[in-house]
């Protein structure tokens, strides 16, 4: 058992090379199309919107103003970016949650085959599955309820210097609770006994959470992030935290 923060992370990168293996590709492959098409027709939708709009302000606008009306595509190309950036992530969980589920199950069958961690491994329930997004729904409020002190912080003359160091922590740790409930769900722990079991191995956490934001934050990696926290989170219970279970 570790409570090594560079353990930790190091899961994390575990996962994103697992992510290739036989028997996980479609787990990663499926929510990320369903999620790719949803966007892409979003934003296809809303281009052939505003090429709408700007034919029309073209007809109205008088000559002199013309020039106004390509100020919309760098707005709309803007708010694309904006919108993805902060919302992917979120549609994505609620959307792969199912299949998040399925691809801790079969992780832990491939490292623990033989079911010598009690209760043995279990494939989730449809019922388990069908109501999945309800979990992420949930863990969304408590993170919003998170969420609240670092921005309170951040309005505080001389204390909001140290504003994004809080913001990187809390994150870091909602990021690790995130993942952490596929597998840990799968074994029947309920949140509240999951945030104590995390809080036993901050350390080991805080990495595998620290890890988890930063490859948010790398273009194209960031669409890979949620598979690979889903595997290193599981690779991490399998390892680290069942005997503290």
């Amino acid at each position: 058992m570790s409570n090594s923060f560079t353990q930790g992370a190091g899961y994390v990168l575990t996962g994103l090379r697992w992510l290739p293996r036989a028997g996980l590709r479609g787990f990663v492959a499926v929510p990320l199309l369903i999620n790719t098409l949803l966007f892409g027709g979003g934003i296809w939708w809303g281009a052939n919107r505003l090429q709408r709009l700007d034919q029309a302000i073209q007809g109205w606008l008088p000559d002199w103003l013309a020039w106004l009306h390509w100020l919309l595509w760098p707005l709309f190309v803007l708010t694309v970016l904006v919108v993805v950036f902060y919302t992917f992530s979120l549609v994505a969980n609620l959307i792969a949650a199912p299949f998040n589920d399925l691809l801790a199950a079969r992780v832990e069958r491939m490292v623990n085959p033989t079911g010598r961690i009690s209760p043995p491994p279990t494939e989730p329930s449809w019922r388990e599955l069908l109501f999945s997004p309800l979990t992420e729904l949930r863990k969304l409020l408590y993170f919003l309820t998170w969420a609240i002190p670092p921005l309170v912080l951040s309005f505080v003359p001389a204390v909001n210097v140290v504003a994004p160091v809080i913001w990187a922590v809390s994150t870091a740790w909602m990021l690790a609770l995130e993942y952490a409930d596929y597998p840990l769900g799968n074994r029947g722990l309920a949140l509240r006994a999951q945030r104590r079991l995390l809080r036993q191995h901050w350390l080991l956490t805080l990495g595998f959470g620290g890890m988890t934001l930063l490859l948010t934050l790398i273009p194209g990696l960031n669409f890979l992030a949620m598979p690979a926290a889903v595997i290193g989170a599981t690779l991490m219970w399998n390892k680290e935290l069942s005997d503290s279970a």
